[in-house]
């Protein structure tokens, strides 16, 4: 039933360019359900965690995979991921955001899991004086936790419901790669805290946000005003050969004092002053001339350096016009007080509250409210043109363009 209506939806759907996107896909049930199985549960390597936040043997987190729960542990042997639904009865028995653990056991009924997901032990298997009890032929072996496949990169965690993905040096591609060694370069990584948020609107908005960098300097009062990114400081648009990942660049300006352009924006506010400008203070610590790297990686991650502030963010998807973004700032555990102070300190314009994140939220509500009463237009993605080459540019939609590209090949839209 759930396929018949999904194609009478696509049936609706005129996507013939990715230059046009339509407003159903963020507001279909039919084809939200159909990205968690096709995309989220499918054959993708998603973001769970790092590998700091579980250092020890029986440390573990709960975390999602599209919509499922998730458990992210590690054991004597590595990092394991579990679905968090118990084999009995389909229980969603850890409800603990972390801890450490040497077995999980299911509240409903006692069933007992290795840290491996393996059955342990189950209450009355055997029965009470000869009466009841599991069946003879009942193997433990049979009633494991589903496990997923698991892929790890510089204390990052990727996990997956397909047993046969690519190794994830290729799902990233060389020219993604590169930059996302580039803050994940093998040094040890130290938490430095976390943000939940709750934001009104379609997963992909979140995505569109972070790959359409020519918004920063029209949208964000305090970029603009700050000198933090600009649109006429030099900048990039690079994406991997399927479209999936992209990475935007800005460099360090080559004068602290705003271009004409800028100061023609409204956005732009030469009087707007912090008293305290360490908020601003601009320490080069990568190789290159990159002042921000921000990483959007199919399905769920994306990945900021914005001068110190180093941060990943998880999308998970609750419904058509509804995710949680999960946002973990990070830095090395080689870092001195001083950098750990700046770090926490940039982190302030970042975050549900952040001095510049929470325009973010609230305009993908305002885009959620404006499509969901009009589900035959479609929006435009012509910005910088038609093309989805790389730019050598900010003022451009070109990820976004590639990026639906691919999501149609995926999802089978493509006409």
């Amino acid at each position: 039933m759930e396929t018949e209506k999904l194609e009478q939806v696509e049936a609706q759907i005129k996507w013939e360019s990715s230059t046009r996107v339509p407003y159903q896909i963020y507001t279909s049930s039919e084809i939200f359900k159909a990205e968690l199985n096709t995309i989220f549960h499918g054959r993708s390597w998603n973001f769970v965690g790092l590998e700091a936040e579980i250092p020890n043997k029986g440390d573990f987190r709960r975390g999602w995979v599209g919509n499922r729960a998730v458990i992210i542990v590690r054991t004597k042997d590595g990092i394991v991921v579990l679905e968090n639904r118990c084999a009995h009865r389909g229980v969603e028995f850890c409800k603990q955001p972390g801890g450490n653990a040497k077995v999980f056991t299911c509240p409903y009924h006692q069933w007992n899991y290795n840290l491996d997901g393996s059955l342990r032990g189950v209450a009355y298997r055997r029965g009470i004086d000869g009466k009841g009890g599991m069946p003879e032929d009942f193997d433990l072996k049979d009633f494991g936790l589903t496990r997923l496949n698991v892929a790890t990169r510089n204390g990052v965690i990727f996990a997956s419901f397909a047993p046969d993905m690519e190794p994830l040096e290729e799902f990233l591609g060389p020219s993604v790669l590169r930059y996302f060694d580039r803050a994940f370069d093998g040094r040890e990584l130290k938490i430095l805290g976390r943000h939940r948020q709750r934001i009104p609107g379609n997963w992909k908005l979140m995505f569109e946000n972070i790959k359409d960098p020519y918004h920063a300097a029209l949208l964000h009062v305090f970029f603009i005003s700050s000198g933090l990114i600009r649109a006429d400081q030099p900048g990039r648009a690079i994406m991997d050969d399927t479209g999936r990942h992209s990475v935007h660049c800005s460099d360090k300006p080559s004068v602290d004092t705003a271009g004409e352009e800028t100061r023609k924006m409204a956005t732009y506010r030469a009087d707007l002053k912090l008293n305290d400008q360490k908020l601003f203070e601009k320490v080069p610590e990568f190789p290159g001339t990159e002042a921000a790297v921000i990483m959007t990686i199919w399905p769920n991650l994306i990945l900021q350096q914005n001068m110190s502030c180093l941060a990943t963010r998880q999308i998970v998807p609750a419904a058509p016009g509804e995710f949680e973004l999960v946002w973990t700032h990070f830095g090395y555990a080689s870092d001195d007080d001083e950098t750990t102070e700046r770090r926490l300190r940039q982190a302030a314009l970042f975050g549900p509250a952040g001095l510049v994140s929470v325009d973010d939220g609230e305009i993908i509500e305002f885009a959620q409210n404006g499509m969901k009463s009009h589900p035959k237009h479609s929006t435009l993605i012509e910005m910088g043109g038609r093309d989805v080459e790389d730019a050598d540019h900010m003022i451009t939609e070109v990820a976004i363009r590639k990026f639906y590209q691919y999501y149609r090949d995926v999802m089978g839209m493509a006409r």
